[in-house]
């Protein structure tokens, strides 16, 4: 989650993480951060200290009330007291702007190795209740048959086993799934959860999603 209210850094941020596969959302209305923190449910916070509104380190210690995930300040104001108090209202890291993308890129990455304690020969499969999710090459194995998903359903899949044992709701899946959903048709959503079903189902896994009327969907 990217909470920097310069368009251009945001967008250039983005594109580089796209290039490492790292999905990323970037707050465009800063009036209300922690609704979209809760909906977007982020591994990782880029937050910049001069804002709207509100600045960064408010939103720091909103975001420690109830989660404990990496936060990396990225900032141009770069005295010794605002790393300080960064790093005392719980960040993990601060950058200093203007910054080298690359070593930005190679600290998100670094933190994320370390906090989600990714290791070589576990990181790229979630197993759970007898499928299997190769996240290397967006495929499941249920019962030894390997079934390729879409790029929708692979990210519904990973999204849902991500949190599983809780309810997604829709609309935390439709900003997870879609940049801006409001252009998206809420069926669609309603498909790509069926399509899912039916391989599954096909290959012998029955209620492996379950809906869960007025509230969203589980993998339980």
């Amino acid at each position: 989650m990217i909470i920097e209210d310069d368009p251009s850094i945001a967008k250039l941020i983005q594109e580089n993480l796209s290039k490492w596969q790292i999905e990323s959302f970037a707050v465009k209305e800063f009036d209300d951060i922690m609704t979209q923190f809760d909906d977007y449910q982020p591994d990782l916070v880029l937050l910049d200290i001069n804002l709207p509104i509100k600045d960064g380190y408010y939103w720091n210690q909103e975001i420690r009330k109830v989660s404990k995930i990496p936060i990396i300040i990225i900032s141009s104001r770069n005295s010794n007291m605002d790393q300080i108090m960064a790093m005392n209202m719980g960040a993990d890291d601060f950058v200093e702007k203007p910054f080298s993308i690359d070593i930005l890129i190679a600290k998100i990455n670094a933190l994320l190795r370390r906090t989600y304690d990714f290791s070589q020969d576990t990181s790229d499969i979630i197993e759970h209740n007898g499928l299997k999710l190769n996240l290397s090459d967006g495929t499941v194995e249920i019962n030894d048959n390997k079934i390729d998903l879409s790029k929708n359903e692979y990210k519904l899949l990973q999204r849902l086993l991500k949190d599983q044992g809780k309810i997604v709701s829709r609309e935390q899946l439709l900003n997870f799934m879609w940049d801006d959903e409001r252009f998206v048709d809420d069926n669609t959503l309603t498909v790509n959860i069926n399509r899912l079903r039916s391989k599954f189902e096909k290959n012998g896994l029955s209620n492996y999603i379950v809906t869960k009327v007025g509230q969203g969907y589980l993998i339980p």
